[in-house]
Order: C-alpha cells, then sequence, then structure tokens
C-alpha cells in the first residue's frame, strides 16, 4: 500500500479485499459491477477536470498558506456575530473529539445518553435564560428560526384569524437585516405579508397574526416592549422576540414579559465566528406550541426498567414521518455547537456568565463616558453591549476608518454616517484604549487610558432580571477543568460514534471525517473572521471558496452554485425557491404542484409545502422503480400546473431507477423543472451526475458525500447547483451584497467555517480517489446485500438485481412468523456495539444500510457475523426454543446494570445476553440504560432539568 495516498487510508478495502469481495457479489471486476449498477446513458465518458490528489502533508501546507490570507482584526461590527472565547477543555474534548463530532442524530436512544443529557443541559439554558418553558435543542441560525416562528404562529392561527385571512406579519424596523431578509425569502410561498415599521406607532389590524422584535434592538437599544406586546395580545397576535443570549444574563427574560416565542444565536456561548457558522440558533415557546414547535425536543424519560434515561421527545413531529404534514422541514440542526454552549453555560455557571456580561457591559458604559468626552455622541439611551456613535461636525468618517484599519479594527458604519461598536468577551482594557485612541485621533485629540473601569450597570433598573437562573447542579459541579473534561469525558462513553464501530445508517451516509481535513477548523485565521469583514481580510476564504464551487459545479455537472444553505433541507427549500423565482420570471408563478415519487427522500414533500407547493406522489413498482406510466401519466395530467419534479438518485429504495433520463425529458416537455435531491450523491462522484442525468437543480449533504461529520445532529451544509438558467435566481444577502433575493441564510456563505473539510476531501482524493471512493461504497453495500440475501433478504434490487450505495433489509416477515419486529433487532444491535440501521424508512418493517466506502472489509465481515447471530436468535424464538416474550431480543438491550446485578430473571444466561460472540470481550461497549419507554416520554414531556423538580 502506497502510504503516502490518501485514498488508501480514507478507503477502508484493500485490493486483495475487492477481488474476494467480487466473488461473493458474482462478478469478475469493479468495472463490471458498476456497469450493472449505473445506467450506461448516464455515465461519464471522460474523467472529472480536477487537480491532482494532494499528500496530507501537502493539503496542511496549503491550508496554512490559504488561512495566512486571512487577516484576523478586532471586530466590533456585531449584528449578530460576536467574538467570544471557547474554553480549551470544549475545544479539545469536544469539538476536535470524534467521539462527538462522528456520532449521529440520537434517534436510537440508548446507545445517545451522553450527548442527549448535553442537549438536554443546552435546552436548559435556553429555558431559563429566555424565562420560556419549552425549548428545542438548536436550530440552524437566527435568521432561520425567525422564519420558523412567524410559520408556526401562521400555521396556529386562532379560528376567527382564518376565516379573516389574516396573514400580516409585521417585522420592526430595527431587527437584524440578515433575519428580515430570510423572513421576506420564507414568508412569500406561503402567502404571507411581511410589514415593516417602528414599533412604537405601529398599529394593529385583524389581518395581522404575528409580530417580531429584536432585544437589543439592532441599533443595540433596549427597548420596553411591555405595552407594545399587551396591545398584540389583545388583538390575538402573537409576538416572538429576537434576544441576544448573553444580553438575557443581565436583562428581564422577555418570556417574563409576554414573549410567545424567543429566538436567536447561541454562537457568543464559546462559538467562534467562523465566517458566519456554524453556530447553533435557539427557539423556545410556551408549552402550548409543544406539538408545532420545529426541530427536535430532548425529553427525560425512563426505561424498561424504570431508570432516568433521555430521548428524543414527540417524534411523531419528524418530517420524514409527517411528510407533506409536517410543521417544518427542518432536518439536521446544530447539535455538535449547541452541545459546546451547552459546556460553556455548565463551565461558567450562573456567576461566571454573571461575570462575563457585567464585564462585557461595563465596559461599553465606560467606552460611552470616554467618548462623550471626547465630543461623541451616543445614541443608545439604554443598551447592553452595543453603541451608535454620533460623529461630531468636526469629525471625518473616512479618517476614523482609516485610523481603524491602522489599528486593525473593524467597525460598523451606518449608511447615516453614525457608527457602531458591539464589545464582547474578548474585550480588554487595552482594546478600550485602542478604539479610545482611534476616536481621539479622529477628533484630533489626545487620549491615554489611565483609570480601571468601574462594574456597574448602565441601563434603567426596569430593565434588569430579578429572576435567577442556572440552579441545577449541573451548572455548580464542572468549574474546573478537571472536573469538567471528566464530565466530557463520562457523556462521550455513553454514545456509540465512528470511533467505535461502522456506523450503517441508510440515506445518511455516515463516512470516515479525516483528521487531516479538521486540522483548519482549529486555525484562528478561519474561526474569527466575522462574516462582515470587508473583502480585503478575506482572501483564504474567498480562495477556498472559489475553488470549492468551482470543483463542486465539475463533479455535478451544473453551472452556478451557491453554498448559503447550511442544511440539507435548507438546500432542498432554497433549489425549490430558485425554481419558484424562476417560472415567476418567465410569467409562469402560476405552476404549483411536484410530482413526488413515493421513494423521495423524506424531507422532499416538507420542503415542497414550505415552498407554497402542492405535491401528487408518484407511486413505485414492486422493485422500488418510480412506476414510470404513473410518472407520465400524473406529469400530463398536470402539465398547465406543474413546477418540479424532486427525484432522489439513487432513489431512497437503494436503487438507480433506469429511466431516469426519460424522467427528466417527461418534465422539461411538460414545462416543469427537475429537483434532483443529492442526499445519495456518493454513489455519483466521477462516475455520473446530476448535469449529465437532466436534473435544473440539485442539493448536496456535505455533511454526506463530501465528509463533514454529523456532530449528532449538525452541522450540516447543503450547497445547491444550478443550470445555467438558473444563475440570476442564486440566494443574495443584504448586507454582504445589498441584495436580499432568495436569502436564506443568516450568513453570506451559511456555514462557511466547515467549508475546509469538504475542501480537503476532494483536495486529498483527486479524480482517482473520488471516483474509487465511490466504486467501492457500492461494492461494499453488494457485498453485503449477498451476504444477507439467503437469510433477511433484500427489498429492492435494481433492472440487474444490484443495489447502489445501500440496501433495504426485509424484516417484516420476520414478525409475522417470530413476534421480532424490526425495532428488536435495532436495539439487539446495542449490544453487540453497533448503532442501528436506518429504521423503517423508506419502507416500513425494514432495516436500510448503508455501509460507506470507509469501512473495511473485516468491519463488513464481523458486521454480518452480527446480524448472523440475530438470525439465528430469531430462529430460535420462531422455532420455540426461546420464548416469545422474554427472549434476549425483545429485552435488547441489556445495560451493564442489568448485566452485574445480583438477581437474573431471564429464561437465558447473562454471557447469551452480553456476550453472544466471543470478540466481545475485548471490546464491549456497555449501555447506561435499558430499553427506553418512548410511550411514557410523550406522555410526560419533561424538556428541562428545572422542569423535572
Amino acid at each position: 500500500m502506497d502510504t503516502n495516498k490518501f485514498v488508501n487510508r480514507h478507503v477502508g478495502i484493500s485490493s486483495e479485499d475487492i477481488q474476494e469481495m467480487l466473488k461473493t457479489v458474482g462478478v469478475s471486476s469493479l468495472d463490471e459491477l458498476i456497469e450493472q449498477t449505473i445506467p450506461a446513458n448516464i455515465r461519464l465518458k471522460t474523467p472529472l477536470n480536477l487537480p491532482d490528489a494532494m499528500t496530507e502533508r501537502e493539503l496542511a501546507e496549503h491550508l496554512a498558506e490559504l488561512a495566512s490570507k486571512n487577516e484576523v482584526f478586532t471586530s466590533y461590527i456585531g449584528m449578530g456575530w460576536y467574538d467570544t472565547v471557547c474554553p480549551a477543555p470544549i475545544q479539545r474534548n469536544v469539538f476536535e473529539n470524534p467521539v462527538w463530532y462522528t456520532s449521529y442524530t440520537p434517534y436510537q436512544a440508548e446507545i445517545s445518553q451522553g450527548r442527549l443529557e448535553a442537549l438536554l443541559n443546552f435546552q436548559t439554558v435556553i429555558s431559563e435564560l429566555t424565562g420560556l418553558p419549552l425549548t428545542n435543542c438548536s436550530l440552524l441560525d437566527e435568521a432561520t428560526a425567525g422564519a420558523e416562528a412567524a410559520t408556526m404562529f401562521f400555521g396556529t392561527r386562532s379560528r376567527m384569524q382564518v376565516k379573516e385571512e389574516a396573514n400580516i406579519l409585521f417585522v420592526d424596523e430595527n431587527v437584524f437585516s440578515s433575519t428580515l431578509a430570510v423572513i421576506h425569502t420564507r414568508m412569500k410561498p406561503q402567502g404571507i405579508k411581511v410589514v415593516t415599521g417602528n414599533y412604537k406607532t405601529y398599529q394593529f389590524s385583524e389581518k395581522v397574526f404575528a409580530a417580531i422584535v429584536q432585544f437589543p434592538d439592532g441599533n443595540g437599544s433596549i427597548e420596553d416592549y411591555t405595552t407594545f406586546i399587551a396591545e398584540a395580545n389583545a388583538k390575538g397576535v402573537r409576538v416572538a422576540v429576537a434576544a441576544d443570549i448573553m444580553s438575557l444574563v443581565l436583562l428581564t427574560p422577555p418570556g417574563e414579559w409576554g414573549a410567545d416565542v424567543v429566538f436567536g444565536s447561541t454562537q457568543r456561548f464559546g462559538i467562534p465566528m467562523f465566517y458566519g457558522g456554524p453556530s447553533a440558533a435557539y427557539f423556545a415557546t410556551k408549552d402550548e406550541y409543544k406539538r408545532n414547535i420545529p426541530g427536535r425536543i430532548i425529553g427525560i424519560s425512563k426505561d424498561a426498567y424504570g431508570h432516568q434515561a433521555f430521548r428524543l421527545a414527540l417524534q411523531t413531529r419528524e418530517q420524514h414521518i409527517k411528510r407533506e404534514k409536517a410543521t417544518s422541514n427542518i432536518c439536521t440542526a446544530q447539535a455538535l455547537l449547541a452541545t459546546m454552549a451547552g459546556f460553556y453555560a455548565v463551565y461558567h455557571g450562573a456567576e461566571g456568565l454573571r461575570n462575563i456580561a457585567s464585564r462585557i457591559h461595563s465596559y461599553a458604559g465606560f467606552l460611552t463616558s470616554e467618548l462623550e468626552k471626547l465630543g461623541y455622541k451616543q445614541l443608545n439611551k439604554d443598551y447592553f453591549d452595543t453603541l451608535k456613535i454620533e460623529l461630531p461636525a468636526n469629525v471625518s468618517i473616512n479618517v476614523l476608518r482609516e485610523i481603524a484599519v491602522e489599528c486593525k479594527v473593524n467597525l460598523r458604519y451606518f449608511d447615516g454616517g453614525q457608527v457602531g461598536i458591539s464589545l464582547d468577551e474578548t474585550t480588554l482594557p487595552t482594546d478600550l484604549g485602542v478604539l479610545l485612541y482611534i476616536f481621539s485621533g479622529a477628533a484630533g485629540k489626545d487620549y491615554t487610558l489611565n483609570q480601571e473601569v468601574e462594574n456597574k450597570t448602565y441601563f434603567d433598573q426596569k430593565f434588569a432580571r430579578k429572576s435567577d437562573f442556572l440552579q441545577d447542579e449541573v451548572f455548580k459541579k464542572y468549574h474546573t477543568e478537571t472536573e469538567l473534561m471528566r464530565y466530557i469525558t463520562r457523556l462521550g462513553r455513553r454514545d456509540i460514534s465512528l470511533a467505535h464501530s461502522m456506523i450503517s445508517l441508510g440515506s445518511c451516509t455516515m463516512k470516515l471525517n479525516s483528521a487531516s481535513s479538521m486540522f483548519a477548523l482549529s486555525r484562528g485565521e478561519f474561526q474569527n473572521i466575522h462574516p462582515y469583514a470587508p473583502e480585503d481580510q478575506v482572501e483564504g476564504y474567498t480562495e477556498l471558496i472559489e475553488n470549492l464551487t468551482a470543483y463542486l459545479k465539475e463533479i455535478t455537472g451544473f453551472a452556478g452554485y451557491s453554498l448559503q444553505p447550511n442544511s440539507g433541507a435548507s438546500g432542498e427549500y432554497t433549489g425549490l425557491r430558485v425554481i419558484r423565482a424562476y417560472l415567476e420570471s418567465t410569467g409562469q408563478g402560476h405552476r404549483d404542484i411536484v410530482l413526488l415519487p413515493a421513494s423521495a427522500h423524506g424531507t422532499n414533500p416538507a420542503s415542497a409545502i414550505q415552498c407554497g407547493y402542492s405535491t401528487v406522489t408518484v407511486k413505485c413498482d414492486d422493485n422500488g422503480n418510480i412506476d414510470l406510466e404513473d410518472f407520465r401519466s400524473k406529469a400530463e395530467e398536470n402539465k398547465d400546473r406543474l413546477a418540479a419534479t424532486m427525484i432522489t438518485y439513487p432513489s431512497t429504495h437503494g436503487i438507480f431507477e433506469a429511466d431516469i433520463k426519460e424522467m427528466c425529458e417527461i418534465v422539461h416537455a411538460c414545462g416543469g423543472q427537475v429537483y434532483m435531491d443529492g442526499a445519495n450523491m456518493n454513489a455519483q462522484v466521477g462516475l455520473t451526475n446530476p448535469g449529465i442525468i437532466g436534473a435544473d437543480v440539485c442539493h448536496l449533504n456535505l455533511h454526506k458525500t463530501f465528509a463533514i461529520p454529523h456532530g449528532g445532529g449538525g452541522p450540516g451544509v447543503g450547497p445547491i447547483g444550478v443550470a445555467k438558467h438558473l444563475i440570476p435566481f442564486l440566494p443574495s444577502h443584504p448586507v454582504l451584497w445589498g441584495d436580499e433575493t432568495n436569502t436564506v441564510s443568516a450568513a453570506p456563505f451559511g456555514s462557511a467555517g466547515v467549508l475546509p473539510i469538504t475542501y480537503a476531501y476532494i483536495r486529498l482524493l483527486g479524480v482517482e480517489g473520488l471516483t474509487q471512493a465511490t466504486k467501492a461504497a457500492i461494492l461494499n453495500a453488494n457485498y453485503l446485500a449477498g451476504k444477507l440475501k439467503d437469510t433477511y433478504g433484500i427489498v429492492y434490487t435494481g433492472a440487474t438485481g444490484r443495489v447502489g450505495h445501500e440496501l433495504i433489509l426485509e424484516c417484516r416477515t420476520i414478525k409475522e412468523t417470530s413476534g421480532i419486529d424490526e425495532g428488536d433487532i435495532a436495539k439487539r444491535l446495542m449490544d453487540f456495539g453497533y448503532h442501528a440501521p436506518t429504521l423503517s424508512f423508506p419502507v416500513h418493517g425494514t432495516l436500510m444500510i448503508e455501509p460507506t466506502e470507509s469501512e473495511s472489509k473485516a468491519e463488513l465481515d464481523r458486521f454480518v457475523e452480527v446480524l448472523d447471530c440475530i438470525w439465528k436468535e430469531i430462529k430460535e424464538v420462531e422455532e420455540g426454543k426461546a420464548d416469545k416474550i422474554d427472549n434476549v431480543l425483545k429485552n435488547a438491550p441489556h445495560p451493564e446494570y442489568e448485566v452485574t446485578a445480583d438477581e437474573w430473571n431471564h429464561p437465558y444466561p447473562r454471557s447469551k445476553a452480553a456476550f453472544p460472540l466471543e470478540w466481545l470481550h475485548d471490546c464491549k461497549f456497555w449501555l447506561n440504560v435499558a430499553r427506553v419507554d418512548n410511550a411514557y416520554g410523550d406522555r410526560n414531556l419533561i424538556p428541562t432539568l428545572c422542569a423535572c423538580q
């Protein structure tokens, strides 16, 4: 093996393994397998035109060079992003730890107890700081959280409001412009009219159903919204407040003065700015919205023996289950960043947070008084950390800007000539001295900072927080690095991640997230950049983004790209929004129907509805293929209204549809556009692409195909590629580009901070490596299919009997003969140290497996051995050798406390429960809870630590 080639480190199977695996599959070569798997009419005729593969050392030097082209200024721009201090034990033990960043969304609660507890901590922090009882465990960013609030209010209008066709959303003029832009994008297709104005003078009518204000507002002013909310409530109008989470440490929580929703960003709780993201948004609301709140909720439940256990609560709200009836299309959120923010609060506790917030505020007050001595006027009467400065007549804004640049300081410059300063946790007395040097110099005066900053309050005491917060024990115990490190490690041991074993989730592509690609994320030159930093300070990011965009165009065959969507579901929405804007521009805005095959990816229906479309489902045949005649018939039937079709390719059934090009031609002939869901792009790269197939739009899940870690449920990135005619309608941004067309994320480039991972993945593999990875993924899936077809059976195969990069195990007949269902198999896998495959999706009663190219043949064989062992256990139940109810499958998983207890009341021995295979003695993953009681958790929703006391 050439150890200098990254592909040999990334792809798990060796050349010797390949030959043996091909025999099991029944082909003579990889090329023969590909020919039988991917239709000939869509295969690439020539290799991709990409740079040669780099070695890991070359990549490190290249990324260091790119990083050096970014200039890290001290940024006081604010507007939703602030410099912060990520505590070293959190950066090292969470952010840089594969146990935390390679884990999957905690759908399987029993092997996710560590991150579930960490996310419950986050929810507790949010609930207590906002003064509202219910919160989710993060959303994508502040702007999308604002749009989700408006959508939730619209969907829960009173009967009278529905009758009156109330469709006006009022947004105060001092809400962040990025939030307003996303709201405009998201509200239009739902028929919601957005009205902006001054909250002090706005008059509610019967057509208004909701309002959104900012606290402190976009200028930094602390406003008294109590009268406004009282008037809104009197009219049946619900109010959402975008609030700075750090300010709520000192200010009265909006929940205490009547807000229905409080949302915002937790970026300043230890998460670097990352040129705009990722960071975790928060969303808190009243208990009455528990069936409508977007995103995931962590709840406290109990296991089969009554022990406390954590789980995802109210899971029936998930969009992939409810499809077009979902309340949101949210899929990935920002779990890793929410986990970090939660640990930040744990590390500092209430007293530590008060110290940080008080210091920030005191510095802002001191700066105000000193600037006024120099002749400047501070326009915010009450403020937390942000000042709006009016310049004296004799001070030139250009001179001030020049001095600031010389001092490597970024300020906010208002259109009206005022200057904004947002202080943060990293601000030191010396920084205040630099700021005062800049302003005194611009005024032609001398200034020397020679006094200490007094810790005092500068806002009206009527705004001061009186309620306590973070009094639970977890926020008092871990304030030393030793204790926090041990707490993080203890929680990490309760989770299965890629650091433990293969995670075979179909459609989720849990592949290697290489250490080489992750190093760049810890560099200050990538971390500490504000998204609105001037262009000449971000040359490294610009070059990386331009190069990555060019690579993705080449890989997918598209003419244009946007990296703005910060999740796969956001990418879906963005692609549909682009299609809608294009159709409107051609006078075809009446087209409102999307054809959705039954095999479409789970978020597709919800995204279509969120974009204002109606959906028509196309059936699949017995082999899992889209029924071409039904597709043609429904396209023709709706041709005057057909906007698009959404096709996942290869399909969620795990096969390459042979008729895919014809389907694209049918839709185009009917005047519609083809949206390809790129969730399964891992089976296309280097062999085919959406452009050749005939798609007009495709989103990519960079957290799947292109190796950004899942992080326990985020971050994700969902950029979209488009054909030439759609380029003018790609997302813009109101701050960076002065245009809010189709803005879908708060930051211009979405979660830019994790783009170096995908960039590194492509540069390390090159054309040959990318193609080899795709072939290996297809081989691994077909190898498992060959090994398991005679026991469980494979639900769907393509026209030639092959699967794509994933396969669906048949479990429905097992339940009929033994009473064992797919859930029992999923739980039993935990006893062997494995995460379950995708459960009952896309076909109820099945398990969907995607092995990815990262796994070795040894790991694949070990997984097969486990499934064979479980198969034998099923047969024991079937044949009456094991009890129908009291057996290892129905009782799985078996936690450590049960196996080691003095009493054992099962008819099978402990060894069968805990060590069914000999090699488990060397690497046993012990669970700390038994099977979680889902029904109890849904009946008794406990979303915070304070709620269970």
